[in-house]
């Protein structure tokens, strides 16, 4: 896969799950704004529902009130009958149909503020009776000549609703302005009424409310002071004739929020779950396409790496062979023998490199025997430093020992810890520029055995560091393969550690050298 392809293969599939992650967002506010919205309908039917019923048991009280004088005021002061009459003759059918409308007015001579002695108005209560009679007759010619035979005849008696209704609700309405609000309702009217409606709309919540004149909270409010400010459901209460009101019913929700958020929590969480595994499933695959990159580009380095190693000895043996194929030269029996040791050498170092190789594959495949027996630790270094040794002092260098662990016998296998340490240590030579200076220390922590390596090499960055023990992984030298390898040393050498129980980490600073510490249980 090319970088430019993997780039925009990574930016659609982060700019999907952003998008994916937008939607849920927008879904759950629109879906908290569509509740808080239904909230406040709801709310809204509710305060209006009960200043309905406030106003319409105060006009019950007043009229009941009325009545009550009424009928204990006995004989009438004055009584009034009115009476229209409409008549209209169909000619098609020979049918006339009279229609007539008495209108009773009855005064009883009660006051209009008969509730409130202390005020006076000239006004006086009145009542209103209507008789509504509609006739139909049909004309007929008999011997004697015209007859008027009655079809129908429809007659209702009862109150002269719209006017005496208005005229009642108008004086009472007037009247009640003066008196004040918390004679006209309690706060127990209130809450009762509050606590049926929304009871009635499903709505289980705590409230304050309070009515409020021109902005000022009066006596009618709950234990809790409500402020004006804090709430946004209001109702106007005792509306007079005009519609307009002096009082405000205020009602606020403290646990508003938490009711609107619970009543879709089950599906926003869901929701969250979902997202948050796609989020992971797409920072798994994310993670899983890079290492697979990367494993691709380290592989590809490795091939090259191992291409060239193998080339070199595959060179040197041809050239060997092809110089033993002159007869001359088995006149000279030192240059044969010489010719034969190099292509026994280089034979060797092929073979050494497959077996590196096959070993790790064995040692993660669980295929490799690794015998443990009781063995002492500073032999091992000794053993280890002679196989490493010849090649420092060619350079001019030295391994240096400073054995000061007090007890050094583990349960490990000779010959994986020689190898690791062999690899420690060639890796410390081939990496100092000039001649290699090593030295190799030994001491007691708690009840582990501490190898220490240290070279003044090239060092490595702290990147580098946090990725030597991976299997492959080489630092980037470009097309420059100068330093032998193929990046299985460092991973070899922590597997072998890790199968002894033990731990293996390096220190290293860039240009001024590493230092690799070994740590394995003591017996």
């Amino acid at each position: 896969m090319s970088r430019r392809l993997f780039v925009l293969l990574v930016i659609l599939m982060s700019l999907s799950l952003m998008g994916i992650i937008f939607v849920q967002g927008y879904w759950i506010k629109t879906a908290v704004d569509d509740k808080e919205e239904q909230f406040s309908n709801m709310i809204s039917q509710v305060l209006h529902s009960v200043s309905e019923k406030i106003e319409d048991r105060e006009i019950r009280d007043y009229f009941d009130k009325y009545i009550k004088l009424k009928d204990s005021i006995g004989d009438l002061k004055g009584a009034t009958l009115r009476e229209f009459f409409f008549v209209e003759k169909d000619r098609n059918s020979n049918e006339t149909l009279i229609y007539s409308h008495g209108i009773l007015e009855e005064d009883y001579g009660i006051s209009s503020t008969f509730f409130d002695n202390n005020n006076a108005d000239s006004s006086t209560i009145k009542n209103y009776t209507s008789k509504r009679t509609t006739q139909i007759f049909k004309e007929e010619y008999g011997i004697d000549g015209k007859v008027y035979s009655p079809v129908e005849r429809i007659e209702k008696i009862g109150g002269f609703s719209a006017l005496d209704k208005a005229q009642f609700e108008d004086v009472f309405k007037e009247a009640a302005k003066r008196v004040p609000i918390h004679k006209r309702v309690s706060r127990q009217e209130i809450e009762l009424l509050l606590q049926k409606e929304l009871k009635n709309r499903g709505i289980k919540l705590n409230f304050d409310y309070g009515i409020f004149s021109k902005g000022l909270v009066t006596k009618v409010r709950s234990s809790n002071r409500i402020q004006l400010a804090q709430s946004r459901y209001k109702t106007p209460l005792f509306k007079d004739s005009e519609g307009n009101s002096n009082y405000d019913l205020l009602v606020s929700f403290p646990e508003k929020k938490k009711f609107l958020i619970s009543s879709i929590i089950e599906m926003a969480i869901l929701s969250v779950v979902f997202t948050l595994i796609i989020l992971v499933a797409y920072s798994s695959a994310l993670y899983q396409l890079i290492k697979q990159k990367q494993i691709s580009e380290i592989k590809t380095d490795f091939i090259n790496n191992m291409t060239h190693e193998f080339k070199t000895p595959i060179a040197t043996i041809n050239l060997a062979l092809d110089s033993l194929k002159n007869p001359k030269a088995f006149e000279d029996s030192d240059r044969v023998k010489r010719y034969l040791q190099m292509i026994r050498d280089e034979n060797k170092r092929m073979h050494a490199q497959v077996e590196n190789v096959l070993r790790i594959s064995k040692l993660e495949k669980n295929q490799l025997d690794i015998s443990k027996d009781k063995v002492d630790v500073h032999d091992i270094i000794d053993e280890a430093i002679a196989h490493v040794e010849l090649m420092v002092e060619n350079r001019g260098g030295h391994v240096k020992t400073h054995l000061n662990a007090s007890r050094s016998e583990i349960l490990g296998n000779d010959f994986h810890l020689t190898n690791i340490l062999v690899n420690i240590l060639d890796n410390a030579n081939k990496y100092s520029p000039n001649a290699p200076e090593i030295d190799v220390f030994t001491e007691v922590v708690k009840n582990s055995i501490v190898i220490k390596i240290t070279d003044k090499g090239a060092g490595m960055s702290k990147a580098v560091l946090k990725r030597i023990f991976e299997k492959f992984y080489r630092e980037s030298t470009g097309n420059i393969h100068n330093i032998k390898g193929h990046g299985l040393g460092l991973a070899y050498v922590k597997s072998i550690v890790d199968d002894h129980q033990g731990e293996v980490y390096a220190e290293s600073e860039k240009d001024k050298g590493s230092t690799f510490f070994v740590k394995l249980p003591l017996i």
